[in-house]
């Protein structure tokens, strides 16, 4: 029983509690707060930072919006930061509902509202620009929300919070929401040191249980063999909790489901007994009818079939149909389901699919309210471009209760989507994983289509943090009793997989931050060089780089340990072993130099040889196991130069050769006169092309391509015979070493290349530790050596370029140039690369500086004329993309990304009036994405615009500077209309 003192306390404490700003706060909320929710606010109210992490869909965001609550209180300003522009809209309208428009205000690369009003919520750029500036609606700033902070892993664009957080005022309160990450305390204890005392509330209690399924033919059935909700058991009072280990979280993995594992197994099994005359070309998909094609396989043709434990056949499992997957959820009362399909391609297939098979999710009272909700939303969209916009059937799918959701769909349609979701009247909408980022749609289920996405260079497996990210969609709270998770099992899909995925918790944040060009002039405007460098080493890369150097010197200790112990085992009698097997791995080094310098002999020929084909030539190229025949129709280089083939086989499937991608070369074995009309993309043409390549190679027409001989250049034929003299000399002074004749040699040489692997290993490690320390500083200064070069900084004693640096007028344009190419706009403006552009033409030109291809497409359509003044510009500002690398090579930084030009042509056209309708004809780019390439365009040009002469600019270049600052106004005019300028409010 307590005291009468400690029942007095108690009393206190809850007359201040419900006497606090957080209390009047929680009554304007329809559910009481959370314990992690009221822990995080407190902290907030005690004039403490915050870092909060939470499962998607916790309510975090509620703890931003007590900061907000709390700024309008004491008579300071919030910035409510997000990573996009559409979290950023959104959050926008949510905040106007709860203080109204006139206290809101809305700042993104291409809208503005009420930009000094007392609550701003903005994309993090805005804010950094706006620290780099020193705006003066930095004044009154008493706290600022971070949203989704995880983002400052982001590669590309994650360091913009790191710089936010650092340079913000040291009396701003800041409020950092992310994810759950299995290193909060660690990041919580960095902010602590950067910003002060600063709170860390962990909760990994998701607010809906969620239940995991895996579907396997037309069944649903649970991942576990007994209930759970995928998360650990709840940690009430929100505070951090200490790391977890990968064999901590196995050990607490529930059991598999029996009934799951079992339903699997006879899965394959009926796949296997009928998987025979599944094996051919074409039951696989391959037969197109679509005329002779004598070049396919038949149907005994088929690749062999798969064995399995004992020899036994098994064939593949393939998932549920898409259709099997709605039924079995309208089934199972799952609706509304997000299906993420990892393609915007599959997307928009499966939307196809599913409407052709006749789905119809809603009633006739939804779909009036459909159609209400499409009439408001695209009123403004002129009827001529509903048809290029593939309006009619998508407004059909949504009527029947379907959509695709992804960054290739235009504005107006994804925000339709997401109002219709949210309100349940679209039932299923199949995403790409840029749903799961932050926008508000949560539905009672999340199915994954599967587990393997593209990242831009590799099909890779989810990662847990990836998979939480996604299946936290699941569960919409103060709606659903639980959420449900549901991965369609496939060949390549085991329960075991899943469950790991589900289970895990070892996803930590890795910090992405690095010195960028426009970072580095815009701190050395402000601070000495000195300063500069201590500010960059309180970033959370070398944070995280000074703490990784501990287990880094514990790790080569125990390598060196390792070392000793192997050279005692590998001691011989006749000599010293550890000569011995260094002479055996320099061998084995060498034959491995000769091997990688024959590949690249090989890939240099293939270069040449492509370099010197033409539009019709014959080819022989490998691909997988056969040589094929093939036409080439395009011959083109990628941006560093690398030459590269378009070619349309004897398959009819059109491929694009390298030097890397066909390493056995091509060879020229005749031609076919190919008019420039032909497209392959027209499967008439491309059909009636392959049928005169196989008649020309039934007719002997063509060379029967058996190989050439190589000739080498005599320096490459040099540096060979070098290279093999220097390995017969090692292979001498093997065989002439004592140890060579120990009766234990291969015993002991065994053991030696454990030595020789464990010595590489104990070496790297001790140059890890030696550039781990003060690594963003020296990338700062390698970045200053890029600068200095190209003039944009000059050393304040020529003598000492090591010393003091002071930022030049060019310098101070860099520093107003904010974009991923900084470096190549501005120096494109420097040497005058865009002098006597028209608008358009100079739009097309800045296109180059922002358009990012998501293949490695030679061209997207809309060629610019090489002898245009376009055409120079683009070649011109490729020669200084070329500069530019070639400095960053000399000083051994990463390459920023180049000039390319792809879009170029099509921006022009835009501007110069084309309708929108030639403009997507003549591009391999959808209405969504060309939208969005110009609104990231606006941007640019819009900075252009707003440049004004440096100080001590000469009267030419302050003339040069005013011309093309009209110019580029001018060319956001032309830019932004049409499809572009509709609002994406």
């Amino acid at each position: 029983m307590s005291s009468p003192a400690e029942r007095y306390a108690a009393s206190r404490r809850r007359q201040a509690v419900a006497s606090s700003e957080l209390a009047r706060f929680s009554q304007g909320y329809s559910f009481s707060l959370d314990p992690f929710q009221e822990k995080a606010c407190a902290a907030v109210e005690k004039g403490e930072g915050v870092l909060v992490a939470a499962p998607t869909g916790a309510g975090k965001t509620v703890v931003g919006e007590f900061a907000v609550h709390l700024g309008l209180v004491r008579g300071f300003k919030t910035f409510y930061t997000t990573p996009i522009k559409a979290l950023s809209n959104q959050k926008y309208l949510d905040l106007v509902a709860r203080h109204g428009e006139e206290k809101v205000g809305l700042l993104t690369g291409d809208s503005s509202v009420n930009p000094h009003a007392d609550v701003v919520v903005m994309t993090t750029e805005v804010l950094r620009n706006m620290l780099y500036s020193g705006s003066r609606d930095l004044n009154r700033l008493g706290f600022v929300v971070m949203d989704e902070v995880h983002y400052l892993a982001d590669r590309f664009r994650g360091p913009v919070w790191e710089e936010v957080i650092i340079h913000l005022p040291a009396e701003v309160q800041v409020i950092s929401l992310s994810a759950t990450v299995s290193n909060a305390e660690e990041f919580g204890d960095w902010l602590g040191q950067v910003r002060g005392r600063t709170a860390v509330v962990v909760s990994e209690d998701r607010p809906v249980p969620l239940t995991q399924h895996m579907m396997v033919g037309r069944r649903l059935l649970p991942l576990y063999s007994h209930p759970t909700d995928g998360t650990e058991p709840a940690n009430p009072t929100g505070t951090a909790e200490p790391e977890r280990t990968e064999q901590t979280e196995q050990s607490v993995q529930p059991p598999l489901n029996p009934e799951l594992l079992k339903a699997v197994k006879q899965a394959r099994r009926a796949a296997a007994s009928g998987g025979a005359s599944k094996n051919s070309y074409r039951s696989r998909g391959g037969g197109s009818g679509r005329g002779p094609q004598p070049w396919k396989r038949s149907a005994r043709g088929g690749r062999a079939p798969r064995r399995g434990e004992g020899g036994a056949r098994t064939a593949r499992l393939k998932p549920p149909s898409r259709l099997q997957v709605i039924k079995a959820l309208e089934e199972a009362t799952l609706l509304p389901a997000i299906v993420f399909v990892f393609s915007r391609a599959g997307c928009e297939q499966a939307i196809h699919q599913v409407v052709s098979a006749g789905v119809d999710l809603t009633t006739e009272a939804e779909a009036a309210r459909i159609r209400e909700v499409i009439e408001r939303r695209t009123a403004d969209i002129p009827a001529g471009d509903l048809g290029v916009l593939g309006f009619h059937f998508w407004a059909h799918a949504l009527e029947r209760g379907v959509a695709a959701h992804h960054a290739g769909l235009l504005p107006v349609f994804k925000e339709t989507v997401e109002e219709l979701f949210s309100a349940g009247l679209v039932k299923v909408v199949y995403a790409t994983e840029t749903l799961a980022l932050g926008i508000n749609m949560p539905a009672r289920t999340v199915v994954l289509e599967s587990l393997r996405k593209w990242n831009g260079s590799a099909h890779v497996t989810l990662s847990p943090g990836e998979y939480t990210q996604l299946t936290g969609r699941a569960g919409r709270r103060g709606i659903d009793i639980e959420g449900h998770a549901v991965v369609l099992a496939a060949d390549d899909v085991e329960p075991a997989t899943v469950s790991s995925l589900a289970s895990r918790r070892t996803y930590p944040l890795v910090s992405a931050f690095r010195p960028t060009y426009n970072m580095a002039v815009n701190l050395l405007e402000r601070m000495p060089r000195a300063r500069v460098r201590e500010v960059l080493e309180e970033s959370f890369a070398q944070f995280q780089a000074d703490r990784g150097v501990v287990e880094l010197a514990a790790q080569a200790r125990r390598r060196r340990r390792s070392l000793e112990g192997l050279e005692k085992d590998m001691t011989c009698r006749l000599g010293d072993f550890r000569e011995y097997a260094a002479l055996r791995q320099a061998i084995a080094d060498a034959e491995a130099d000769l091997s990688r310098d024959k590949a690249a002999a090989r890939r240099s020929e293939t270069g040449r040889a492509m370099s010197t084909l033409g539009r019709g030539d014959v080819v022989v190229f490998r691909k997988g196991r056969r040589r094929r025949h093939g036409i080439v129709l395009e011959i083109g280089a990628d941006r560093t130069g690398i030459p590269s083939i378009t070619v349309l086989g004897e398959d009819s499937r059109v491929v694009t050769l390298t030097p890397d991608t066909a390493p056995d070369g091509v060879m020229r074995v005749g031609a076919l006169r190919v008019a420039e009309s032909v497209d392959p993309h027209r499967p008439r043409d491309r059909d009636r092309l392959v049928q005169r390549l196989v008649d020309a190679l039934r007719a002997g027409d063509l060379e029967d391509g058996t190989r050439r001989t190589r000739t080498r250049s005599g320096r490459a034929q040099a540096r060979r015979d070098s290279a093999i003299e220097n390995l017969e000399r090692l292979r001498h002074e093997m065989r002439s070493h004592p140890c060579h004749g120990c009766p234990d040699r291969e015993g002991h040489a065994r053991i030696g290349r454990k030595w020789s692997r464990a010595k590489a290993e104990a070496e790297r490690l001790q140059r890890r530790i030696e550039t781990r320390t003060g690594t963003i500083a020296r990338l700062f200064d390698a970045v200053c050596e890029v600068l200095l070069e190209l003039g944009y900084l000059r050393p304040v004693d020529r003598g000492h370029p090591e010393r003091e640096l002071r930022v030049t007028g060019a310098g101070g344009i860099l520093a107003r140039i904010y974009a991923e190419r900084d470096l190549l706009i501005t120096e494109c403006l420097r040497t005058g690369v865009f002098e006597g552009l028209s608008a358009g033409e100079l739009a097309g030109a800045l296109s180059a500086c922002v358009y990012e291809p998501r293949l490695s497409a030679q061209s997207i359509g809309l060629p610019v004329a090489p002898g245009s003044r376009l055409g120079q510009c683009l070649r011109t500002q490729l020669g200084v993309s070329h500069r530019i690398h070639d400095l960053e090579s000399l000083a051994r930084i990463e390459a920023s990304s180049g000039a390319e030009p792809a879009l170029a042509g099509a921006v022009q056209a835009w501007c110069d009036g084309a309708q929108l309708a030639d403009i997507l004809d003549a591009t391999e780019l959808t209405a969504g994405d060309f939208v969005r390439w110009c609104k990231q365009l606006l941007d640019v040009v819009g900075q252009i615009a707003s440049l004004s002469p440096p100080p001590d600019a000469a009267a030419d270049q302050a003339r040069a500077v005013t011309n093309l600052s009209i110019r580029a106004a001018e060319a956001s005019l032309d830019l932004n209309r049409g499809v572009v300028s509709w609002s994406a409010m």
